[in-house]
């Protein structure tokens, strides 16, 4: 089974714990035989069956062991009280045996608990990660809180179903084997009978723990759905009230948790089969081996005798109890089966911006930035055709167009956010593929649309990617981008926190953060996403006039909304339908009455 494979994958990163797991089961299993061994003596001693020469040998043999104790029984039974210092023995060596097994139960116990946390902690680390290295375009076509599920319920159905495998994947089948052997060594006759009746019993459990597996994947993709409801409502709490629509969005939420919760009874209801079936089939095997073997014993065509044969008995109900929690596990692996293919799916998933094997370093930007013949496309719609394009250092590029012209894919190829689906992103004449990613990211500055902003402090924040930055540094930052002032009035100043994606602040201050944390990374190029379009007149002022201290001595690339900030372009290219369609300074593209010409009277008349 995939699943399994995946889960040994994470397990074989822990051989010592995995070992000493397996030998302290062992080493369970061991004394909990011992202890069903001394109930044979005692039927034996009890019942009278004893022979002249001592207790009746039993026909299960543990080695030495068995006739080292069969022989002090054997003494202690020839002197006086001997059946009592008999019966003493016996069940001193029958708690003891049961002290050990829980002793080293525990400890096995004491084991797991590191590895199955480990496995879980690994899976999350390795999702996280892949996260973080995919692409921007995996995140325009993937439900946030499908990530999220998987981030928290794939991983909670792992961790449940991988608590019961590898218990019973590492104690069960020992406890089973050592039963079988025991059971072998008193009557091979009864359980030959026996094992032709397992296969029946797997098949039954095989069948309804596939169903399961099928069921469980509807249930994660559900509760997906439900979390990007939830994310999306309450990032759009505004607008819901706004628009009355509460009852539009509670009628959308409850039809997906009905669903949900129709699929999540059928699941449970197949995982519950597991033990009533079990124990119903180890119930018929015992019924079964009780009536042949009695009616055996009772004809006296069996060469077992009656302690032996009800040692047998007892051995095989203990088997019964490892068997239910076994298929138990299945039940459980075939449920979590489904979210391990969620989440090793998201782990494997194609890394389309992949870097150079022997990557070249890049510390400085000097010459040019080059789009040479570029062309970017998804599997079903084209994006970018045949982009030509050459920016010289130190020159101010503005990208306008209409909505949806790919004014924004086409920046976001520079810092290999995509990869170019043919042609070349050159930055001094080489590839940007052959560059390392770290080194090509460092040469730039980016300040989007929307300020981004964590749940952290000022500082953080502005230091994000900088962490050795001294306060210092990050005043004489925020300083430039006009943010000191209002930080300063602020009761705990740098180290006050921004709220949940900066709602603490407004949205200039905001946005003048995402500029102090761009001039401390102090880039050669900088791509700006016109970052005052959403502001008031006030807070425009600061910002344009942070920007413009920004872009001082830097090349930029400017991503126009409003084109009243970008008449000083070196060079304004108007991209429509995803090709370049216009292209020179303000002046010149104003006279040409074009495409330029119609947007910026648009603007003019609103």
């Amino acid at each position: 089974m995939k699943s399994l494979q995946i889960i040994f994958s994470y397990i074989k990163k822990y051989p010592k714990l995995v070992i000493g797991y397996f030998s302290l089961n062992i080493l369970s299993a061991l004394f909990s035989l011992i202890s069903l061994a001394m109930l044979a003596p005692f039927l034996t001693l009890i019942f009278g069956l004893q022979g002249n020469g001592g207790i009746q040998p039993s026909r299960f043999k543990l080695g030495s062991l068995s006739d080292l104790l069969n022989n002090q029984l054997t003494v202690l039974m020839a002197s006086d009280q001997g059946k009592i210092k008999a019966l003493g023995i016996i069940c001193i060596v029958m708690v003891t045996a049961i002290m050990l097994k829980n002793l080293f139960l525990y400890f096995s116990l004491y084991l797991l608990t590191p590895i199955r946390n480990s496995i879980i902690n690994d899976m999350r680390t390795d999702m996280f990660s892949k996260i973080l290295s995919l692409p921007i375009g995996f995140f325009n076509e993937q439900r946030k809180g499908d990530i999220m599920s998987r981030l928290t319920n794939d991983l909670q159905d792992v961790e449940f179903s991988t608590i019961s495998f590898l218990e019973s994947f590492f104690k069960e089948p020992i406890l089973i084997a050592f039963y079988l052997l025991a059971m072998v060594s008193l009557s091979p006759e009864l359980s030959i009978f026996l094992l032709l009746f397992l296969p029946i019993a797997g098949l039954v459990i095989g069948r309804i723990g596939r169903s399961l597996k099928k069921v469980s994947t509807g249930v994660q993709e559900k509760l997906g759905e439900i979390l990007s409801t939830i994310e999306e409502t309450l990032g759009g709490i505004r607008v819901v009230k706004a628009f009355n629509a509460e009852e539009q969005q509670l009628k959308r939420f409850k039809k997906e948790n009905h669903d949900l919760f129709d699929i999540k009874n059928r699941a449970i209801r197949r995982r519950d089969l597991a033990s009533p079936v079990s124990e119903t089939l180890g119930i018929i095997a015992v019924s079964c081996v009780l009536y042949y073997g009695g009616s055996l014993v009772l004809n006296r065509n069996f060469s077992l005798n009656g302690p032996d044969f009800l040692t047998f008995i007892a051995i095989f109900t203990q088997i019964i109890n490892p068997l239910k929690t076994f298929s138990t596990a299945s039940y459980n692996i075939q449920r979590g089966a489904a979210s391990i293919e969620r989440i090793q799916k998201l782990i494997m998933e194609e890394q389309a911006v992949m870097e150079d094997p022997n990557p070249l370093p890049i510390a400085s930007f000097n010459q040019t930035i080059e789009l040479r013949d570029v062309v970017f496309a998804y599997p079903d719609k084209s994006i970018l055709t045949r982009i030509n394009l050459t920016i010289k250092k130190g020159q101010t590029i503005a990208l306008v167009g209409s909505s949806g012209a790919g004014k924004s894919t086409l920046a976001d190829l520079i810092p290999r956010f995509h990869d170019a689906t043919s042609g070349e992103v050159l930055i001094d004449g080489i590839n940007i593929k052959k560059y390392k990613i770290k080194d090509l990211r460092n040469l730039m500055g980016i300040v989007t649309q929307e300020p981004i902003l964590f749940n952290d402090t000022i500082r953080a924040n502005i230091s994000l990617g900088n962490e050795k930055a001294t306060i210092d540094e990050i005043m004489a930052a925020a300083t430039i981008a006009n943010a000191h002032l209002f930080i300063e009035n602020k009761e705990e100043g740098y180290t006050s926190l921004v709220g949940d994606r900066g709602s603490k602040l407004s949205g200039g201050e905001r946005q003048r953060l995402t500029i102090a944390r761009a001039v401390l990374k102090n880039p050669p190029i900088l791509i700006l996403d016109e970052a005052t379009s959403s502001l008031d007149t006030e807070s425009e002022k600061w910002v344009q006039d942070a920007i413009n201290k920004l872009m001082k001595d830097r090349t930029s690339i400017i991503i126009a909304h409003r084109l009243s900030t970008i008449r000083h372009a070196d060079e304004i290219i108007v991209l429509h339908e995803g090709t370049i369609a216009e292209r020179g300074k303000h002046d010149e593209l104003i006279q040409s009455k074009g495409i330029y010409s119609k947007l910026v009277s648009m603007q003019q008349m609103h």
